[in-house]
């Protein structure tokens, strides 16, 4: 016993040691920290460094998640609101979610417009007036904006065996979250409110992996089937009755170095008309490619030029390769 105590004392001695070695060297390491927070901070001076180090106000990207709830709230009444609606309590509880979102929309779109006014140097576009004014038409678009929605909702379910009711597909699709807010982000595009839209879509790419510009315009009876993947970009144009699926890119063609000031604004991104069908990893590049009203694209096509209405375009059946588990021996 004695000697299991000694072996057990020493021990205990060698681990107190350890942890007093162990505490000096966190000392040194955390007398290094000031040295290194003063190089951080000296090299936001660099030309290498973005930063925001100014007076004017930042825009606010936690208020993006709490924008989108409300919104959320308004355009399917019922399925979002944090208490139970009712017909009793209707008029009310919709009534404060508008003032409520008003009040947000109003500041933080004063911010983004003040924001860029004071960081590129623009002339005074009165801000405060002009999220007053801006989200007041935002407020106003919200009937034509659930239209919108209850079509995209209705043609999912109508092209979806899976979907057992318009309930689940509001609650869980993540095409029509994207599409929900893409379609509010498109909206302040058009009302010309700065950056806001852009960290709205990104919000809800970084949910669903859908990437939406919100630039891009897109007709009623949109469907994103599963969805992860699927990139649409600015100058998209999509028209009405079109289903794309996973992994579907509707991109740009490669530009030149450099090329940002000279094709920004200009159409890059190709046009969808009516009925049209795209199946999973299809890729669509370029501004002057149009595929036409009730055409195909089959999975995996690369297409850089148009396609003529009611076509259907396929890849080339791949040849296969069987091999059973006594051609694989080495």
């Amino acid at each position: 016993m004695d000697e299991q105590k000694s072996v057990s004392t020493e021990k205990c001695l060698e681990e107190s040691d350890a942890c007093k070695i162990d505490v000096a060297a966190c000392k040194q390491m955390k007398a290094r920290v000031p040295e290194i927070a003063e190089k951080i901070i000296a090299h936001c001076d660099s030309q290498e460094c973005y930063t925001h180090i100014d007076y004017e106000p930042i825009p606010s990207e936690g208020f993006v998640s709490d924008l989108i709830d409300h919104f959320r709230a308004l355009l399917f009444p019922g399925y979002f609101s944090k208490e139970k609606l009712d017909p009793a309590n209707m008029k009310y509880s919709l009534g404060r979610t508008v003032s409520v979102l008003y009040d947000m929309l109003a500041e933080q779109i004063t911010h983004h417009v003040r924001h860029d006014c004071l960081r590129y140097h623009l002339p005074c576009s009165e801000c405060e007036h002009s999220g007053q004014v801006k989200a007041i038409a935002m407020l106003e678009s919200i009937p034509r904006l659930r239209q919108l929605l209850s079509t995209d909702v209705q043609a999912t379910y109508e092209g979806d065996p899976a979907a057992k009711s318009h309930d689940e597909i509001i609650f869980s699709y993540p095409g029509i979250y994207a599409m929900t807010v893409h379609r509010v982000a498109h909206r302040l595009f058009e009302l010309g409110v700065p950056l806001l839209p852009r960290i709205m879509n990104e919000h809800a790419h970084s949910l669903t992996g859908i990437d939406i510009h919100p630039g891009a315009t897109i007709g009623p009876r949109f469907v994103i089937d599963h969805g992860t993947g699927v990139v649409i970009g600015e100058t998209t144009q999509i028209g009405t009755n079109v289903r794309i699926y996973q992994g579907v890119t509707l991109g740009a063609l490669s530009l030149p170095k450099n090329a940002g000031e000279q094709f920004r604004g200009k159409k890059r991104h190709p046009t969808i008309e009516d009925d049209v069908i795209i199946y999973s990893g299809a890729t669509i590049l370029g501004g002057d490619t149009v595929i036409g009203a009730r055409s195909v694209i089959g999975g995996n096509v690369w297409l850089t030029e148009s396609v003529p209405p009611e076509t259907m375009v396929l890849m080339e059946h791949p040849r296969l390769i069987y091999k059973s588990a006594n051609d694989r021996k080495v």
